[in-house]
């Protein structure tokens, strides 16, 4: 029996069938003086309490009991520390490191770019990783019951979590479809986007104006409309390829991680054997060592401009998966010994090591097609050059000092050392052919995938062996990430209702059907517009958002001292002191700004996205029409309203909880403390005193 103060000289006596430690979760507050005293949160549980133990007894202040799953005795857990990594690095490793990473790192100072990311991948994706891993290891649940468990009021943070992983499963099996149909294209001699096709004996049209490669992209694979307006029909090669990407997505999270981790043991490692078979053929290529020397060469003034710490700040958020629910879904299932801070800087380093392995396999590659492009340009403008001189147009004091008679013995430095000087004054088409230009086309996103690398290794010998490798390990970084992606949607969900977790293999498989389905709006001859819309709005400023709210939960509500506290009882070690700083106000202050910054450059900015003109033969960017823009508020909207709804209904339900205990107080006997009660609590109280006596 525990006494509770209700006036002066009065206690009202609560007796606890069970554990009074325990049953404290049930009480909301101590009415005194006709206020409440807010009773203070629940540490994180032990292996003791979570064993065996319901989440509804866990969650028993938010009172749903009977919504809830039961946590089974002894959570399903890895086989090996071997499968966690892989799942873990599977998921954060994915086709961002190679077609994203790259990009923005060239854009951006090349070796400068490298220096900020890894300075706010210490300051904020780390801290922020581990934040993750240990709550979902100590609590044991997704991301739904995490959040839930701190406070009821945020479990609203998990549901936009599997909003948002849902959101991105949609769209990234799209990606994984087109992988699907360009390794299907691989195994033939001649590959159909080396060349371009002929309609009696005339080469078409759109082909010549661009190129064989996005010519194939555009025009056979995405058969794409002028624009995101203009609908046109469903692609029948690109539906069929989703269906399959379903497919085996399904059967890869059949079992849950028991089946998805056997999958992952090829898909996440094989890309990696990939990489290093392609940088090993890379580097023996001919302007490879020139596109890895324009990568890496370093430009210090970009650390001055804000729009690149913004890029870098995003690229280190979606590289390591923050926000998705996956990590802390993976994280659940380890033993809650594991060491997770030394799991978060594993994670982190892998990961931004093979961002530079894919940078440096990409740009060789790049490097050597763009020499080749640059020696046809130089070929072109000698051949151009050589009419000039022998129709007499250009001055003696001109002339090249160089045999221009031989073109292809040329060089390229040479060539633009004398364009610089006399090129303007010469009659005629001469350009000046620059290598780091020719870089720069087409390298971000399926620009650089489906385009540029393609056009790259139809060049190579053995071409069809070199795609279909290619194809193959991109299929696997999207399988990888995948299956976290959907870990993210089913784990929370399972370990919140009981009903999903006793049919756990049909809601799999539901939830596969409803993705495919929703997913055929993507595989209209307009889909790859959808793509990008649903890659660039519907994801980054709701994570944002969410690891706002997941920091700024931790740090400051539960308390970063109290959730250190608890990480010491479970590692039986204390972290540095310096995490605690790091969450209630580097990383903090950080995501703010990257919010900050992404949400005024989306207001200020009117959005656009990269259209294919079929006429032309060109690409065009184009702003996105009015219904367009409301679709994204709408996305945006729907993504971040459970945190909301979610504080609202816990609010609510407490205050009908409060008031269904008013009525209930009268039903309470009221007990002076001067009296001689025996309870059961004072004879086992007197029990204990008397052992020690003894003692």
């Amino acid at each position: 029996m525990l006494p509770v103060l209700v006036s002066e000289g009065v206690s009202v006596s609560v007796v606890f069938p069970v554990s009074p430690h325990r049953d404290m979760l049930w009480l909301t507050g101590l009415f005194h003086s006709g206020g409440v005293i807010a009773m203070e949160k629940q540490p994180l549980p032990t292996e003791d309490d979570m064993t065996g133990t319901t989440e509804s007894e866990v969650n028993g202040h938010a009172g749903e009991e009977g919504e809830q799953a039961s946590e089974p005795p002894g959570r399903v857990g890895w086989n090996s520390k071997i499968e966690y990594f892989l799942a873990q690095v599977g998921f954060s490793v994915g086709l961002g490191n190679v077609w994203r990473f790259p990009y923005l790192c060239h854009q951006n100072g090349g070796g400068a770019f490298l220096l900020l990311y890894v300075l706010l991948m210490l300051v904020v994706g780390i801290p922020l990783l581990f934040l993750e891993l240990a709550a979902g290891q100590a609590i044991r649940q997704g991301s739904i019951g995490v959040w839930k468990y701190i406070s009821p009021r945020l479990a609203g943070i998990g549901y936009s979590s599997c909003v948002v992983c849902f959101f991105v499963a949609l769209y990234y099996n799209v990606i994984l479809a087109w992988s699907l149909f360009y390794l299907g294209n691989s195994f033939q001699q001649s590959l159909p986007w080396s060349q371009c096709p002929e309609q009696g004996n005339v080469t078409v049209k759109e082909c010549e104006k661009s190129s064989p490669t996005s010519y194939f992209w555009y025009r056979k694979a995405l058969d794409i409309t002028d624009s995101i307006s203009d609908t046109g029909s469903f692609n029948p090669y690109i539906t069929c390829c989703l269906l399959v990407a379903w497919t085996v997505v399904c059967l890869g999270m059949f079992k849950g991680i028991k089946t998805s981790v056997k999958v992952m043991y090829f898909s996440s490692i094989f890309p990696y054997l990939v990489l290093f078979c392609f940088l090993v053929r890379g580097l023996l290529l001919d302007g490879a060592l020139d596109g890895i020397s324009y990568m890496f060469y370093p430009k210090l003034e970009i650390w001055g401009d804000v729009q690149v710490w913004r890029q870098a700040a995003t690229q280190v958020f979606f590289a390591l998966g923050l926000g998705f629910g996956s990590i802390i879904a993976y994280s659940s299932y380890n033993p809650r010994n594991n060491n997770c801070h030394r799991d978060a800087f594993t994670v982190s380093a892998i990961n931004f090591l093979t961002s530079v392995l894919a940078t440096l396999v990409v740009f060789a590659v790049l490097g050597f097609r763009a020499k080749g492009k640059v020696v046809e340009c130089v070929v072109s403008n000698m051949r151009e050059l050589s009419e000039q001189i022998h129709n007499g147009h250009v001055d003696v004091n001109r002339m090249p000092s160089f045999d221009y008679s031989a073109p292809s013995s040329v060089h390229l430095e040479d060539y633009r050392a004398w364009f610089k000087q006399h090129g303007n004054n010469i009659t005629g088409n001469l350009t000046d052919c620059d290598l780091e230009k020719e870089m720069q086309k087409g390298v971000e996103g399926t620009g650089l995938a489906f385009i540029a690398f393609t056009e790259a290794m139809s060049l190579l010998p053995g071409s069809p062996f070199w795609s279909a490798l290619f194809f193959l390990m991109l299929l696997n970084l999207g399988l990888s990430t995948m299956f976290g992606t959907m870990e993210g949607i089913l784990a929370p969900l399972t370990d919140r209702f009981k009903t999903l977790a006793n049919n756990k293999t049909k809601f799999t498989i539901f939830s596969c059907i409803i993705g495919f389905l929703i997913g055929l709006l993507f595989t209209q001859r307009c889909g790859s517009y959808f793509v990008t819309m649903f890659d660039d709005y519907s994801a980054t400023l709701p994570l944002i958002i969410v690891v706002v709210f997941e920091t700024f939960s931790v740090s400051w509500l539960y308390g970063a001292d109290r959730f250190l506290d608890d990480i010491e009882a479970m590692l039986g070690w204390r972290p540095s002191i310096i995490y605690k700083y790091l969450w209630k106000y580097i990383s903090l202050l950080a995501m703010l700004g990257l919010l900050g910054a992404t949400g005024i450059r989306m207001f200020i900015t009117r959005p656009t996205y990269m259209a294919w003109n079929q006429e032309k033969a060109t690409e065009e960017h184009l702003p996105y029409p009015g219904w367009a823009l409301a679709v994204m508020a709408l996305l945006i909207i729907f993504a971040m309203m459970p945190v909301p709804v979610a504080l609202i209904h816990a609010v609510l339900q407490e205050r009908t909880k409060r008031t269904s205990r008013d009525a209930e107080t009268g039903q309470y006997s009221i007990v002076s403390t001067d009296d001689k009660c025996e309870t059961p609590m004072t004879e086992l109280d007197q029990r204990n005193r008397t052992s020690a006596s003894f003692t």
